[in-house]
């Protein structure tokens, strides 16, 4: 293929006496005409590659055709109205939706009215204690950067002036007449996508004044924290703030706003462990901590002596990674057991009540509300169960289905599958392997393994139309847990961090090999596929082992391991990855896996199509576009290295509908005809 010109030019870098050529950074300004030119030479360049595509057409309508079907949050409860959200099937944005106890549905808030083309989506709301006021967060464009309109629930009328460049925020209301909010200093250069986001600060503001009067409450110079985030406790009686200098571990302080002018006491202050409170009766605290419990478990304290040395164990540590939850005055403990959900209701006194019985193997979320509520909702799904939301009755302890999916999909055909693979040095992985009942295992069936391997995050099933597209024409989707998630507490999150970080590559090549030993598919079917640090993770492995797959899809990723900090909120992530100016050891380790460095000149590497978004402000752009335009450089084969960027897009969340189809469509379309294969229309 011809690709479009990258210009190189000479700039080096010297790391401890290594010199270490850097001949694309002139792609890091994403707002330079000459960046813009080349994005435009790109798109045109892969958009004729997917238009060539005979079937390109058909998926797009059948992933479309799958998407067309009502679906449904849990319901929440504010005020006098339980709302929830709604997408009829194909609008862009969920639309807010509630209703008295008549049942009568009222819209409330269409998220598809913000834009013209539905690229800015509704980023989060919060509702004042009584629900008599509502704030929520604008996203425009995918960005992390958002705007915060207020607003009288009655009248649905806007109350206070529109409060701008919010970020990495929620809204904590305290009583109906102002909130606390947190934020950066906007970078002086204007773009969204540039300058480092260093000092957050938590603000109080107050309904009916301006933004710029607003009180600092923590954070800026004096508290030097990249990460604060507040919230009340229910009763609204203490402030409770987070901090953190990276994404792993908290500092914990707590303020008492029963009393005049009280000081903000430290509850913990070293970020070594992840903490909150997550429920209070009077002065005595509920904390989630995995201080001394890796895995995780519930402490209590009083809030005049709330220091670790005074906490009492109130649900012990368990050998599952713990999350709890309240509501109708209850505990609920959810429990990650070999990546599959399992829940226990206790009583505020610690005392086991019961086990929810779930549909299968699969991930329940929910079990929260307010301590007077009587019924509370969770929402089951797996890779083979629609999302579906149930209502749990307090007293009765019974489940009952409150809405079904109407998805056209038919759950008895298919199955999904744990298995345990060992990894190179090992350690035991486990994976769930989801297709077609009866699929023969003679290697020729087209195979995606996806992965994450990071930041403590735990990938438990969950249902997707765009894979059901995949698994309808005999596709496999396997999910490997890799380590750097969270799937077994702290000990497996930090066995993938830092100088342990080629463990999650390992990790992830072996799953790939027991798919192909057990038969299930072979090199000429299998795609790897992953997203931000997912993305490190598909554009590492395939550096390490380019004849291991056919095709890759490396999405919004982390490519340039050296540089990764020095853009917006990337030196946040130095807990996971450390960076090059830690130590020579530090810079060799990210130096020889950091995909941009990685590849080599005269290797064939798996087709390839890169995926972006020109407003992506979490992961700049400029990574994938360093790799794209360093692989198309030195790739020696004949298959296509493609990349797609899309327009008025960000990090993933908000995308509008029919962009995603889009995608989807040309990611599938890209990955049959790349391995040589018909797409039968369903």
């Amino acid at each position: 293929m011809k690709y479009p010109e990258s210009k190189q030019i000479k700039i080096e870098d010297n790391y401890f006496g290594t010199i270490v050529e850097d001949p694309y950074r002139w792609l890091e300004d994403d707002q330079s005409e000459e960046t813009q030119t080349w994005v435009d030479a790109q798109n045109a360049v892969t958009q004729q590659y997917l238009a060539q595509i005979p079937f390109r057409s058909l998926i797009r309508d059948r992933v479309k055709k799958l998407m067309n079907y009502e679906k449904y949050s849990r319901p929440f409860k504010e005020g006098d109205y339980t709302y929830y959200y709604k997408n009829t099937g194909l609008q862009n944005q969920s639309v807010l939706y509630r209703e008295k106890q008549d049942g009568v549905p009222e819209l409330f808030l269409d998220p598809n009215t913000f834009s013209e083309d539905g690229t800015s989506a509704l980023a989060g709301i919060s509702f004042s204690k009584d629900g008599s006021r509502a704030a929520y967060k604008i996203s425009i464009g995918g960005s992390d950067w958002a705007n915060v309109i207020t607003i009288d629930v009655e009248t649905k009328a806007q109350i206070d002036q529109q409060l701008t460049d919010v970020k990495f925020s929620g809204i904590a209301w305290q009583g109906n007449e102002g909130f606390f909010y947190s934020t950066y200093d906007k970078p002086l250069a204007g773009s969204q996508l540039s300058g480092k986001t260093e000092l957050h600060k938590l603000y109080y503001h107050l309904i009916g004044t301006p933004q710029s009067d607003d009180q600092l409450v923590f954070g800026g110079a004096l508290n030097p924290r990249r990460y604060i985030g507040a919230g009340l406790t229910e009763d609204e009686r203490y402030l409770v703030i987070s901090a953190a200098t990276s994404t792993s571990g908290n500092e914990l302080y707590l303020k008492d706003l029963s009393k005049k002018d009280a000081d903000i006491i430290t509850v913990v202050n070293n970020f070594e462990q992840n903490h909150s409170v997550f429920y209070n009766q009077g002065s005595k605290l509920y904390i989630n901590t995995d201080l001394n419990a890796p895995n995780g478990c519930v402490v209590t304290v009083d809030a005049a002596s709330p220091a670790p040395e005074n906490w009492q164990v109130l649900i012990p540590e368990t050998q599952n990674v713990l999350t709890p939850s309240t509501g109708g005055g209850k505990l609920f403990a959810n429990y990650i057991k070999d990546a599959a959900s399992i829940v226990i209701c206790y009583n505020p006194d610690g005392i086991k009540e019961a086990e929810i019985a779930l549909p299968g193997l699969g991930t329940a979320n929910g079990f929260d509300g307010k301590r007077e509520e009587k019924e509370l909702y969770y929402t089951f799904t797996s890779y083979v169960y629609p999302a579906t939301v149930f209502k749990y009755t307090i007293e009765t302890g019974i489940s009952a289905l409150y809405r079904k999916s109407n998805v056209d999909f038919d759950p008895s055909a298919y199955e999904s599958t744990r298995v345990f693979y060992t990894s190179k040095d090992g350690t035991e992985v486990p994976m769930i392997i989801t297709h077609q009942k009866g699929l023969p295992r003679d290697g020729k069936n087209p195979a995606i393994v996806y992965g994450y391997g990071g930041f403590n995050v735990s990938l438990t099933p969950s249902f997707s139309t765009s894979v059901i597209a995949f698994l309808e024409q005999g596709g496999i989707y396997a999910v490997p847990n890799l380590r750097g998630g969270g799937e077994y507490g702290e000990k497996w999150h930090h066995a993938g961090t830092k100088l342990q970080k080629q463990n999650v590559f390992d990790d992830f090549i072996a799953a790939a090999t027991y798919l192909i030993s057990e038969g299930y598919t072979s090199k000429s079917y299998l795609a790897a596929m992953g997203g931000s640090n997912g993305g490190l993770l598909v554009g590492a492995t395939m550096a390490q082992r380019p004849d291991l797959f056919k095709v890759a899809f490396p999405a919004v990723g982390v490519m340039d391991m050296l540089r990764y900090h020095q853009f917006t909120a990337g030196a946040g992530w130095s807990f996971d990855y450390g960076t090059a100016g830690d130590s020579k050891e530090m810079f060799d380790y990210l130096f020889a896996y950091s995909p941009v460095h990685a590849l080599k000149a005269g290797v064939s590497y798996p087709a390839t199509l890169i995926t972006t978004a020109d407003h992506d402000d979490r992961v700049v752009p400029a990574h994938s576009f360093k790799f794209a335009a360093r692989l198309q450089k030195l790739h020696a084969g004949e298959a296509p290295v493609l990349i797609r960027i899309e327009k008025n897009a960000g990090h993933g969340a908000g995308k509008p509908t029919d962009m995603a189809i889009q995608e989807i469509a040309d990611k599938w379309a890209f990955l049959f005809y790349n391995m040589g294969l018909e797409y039968k229309p369903v």
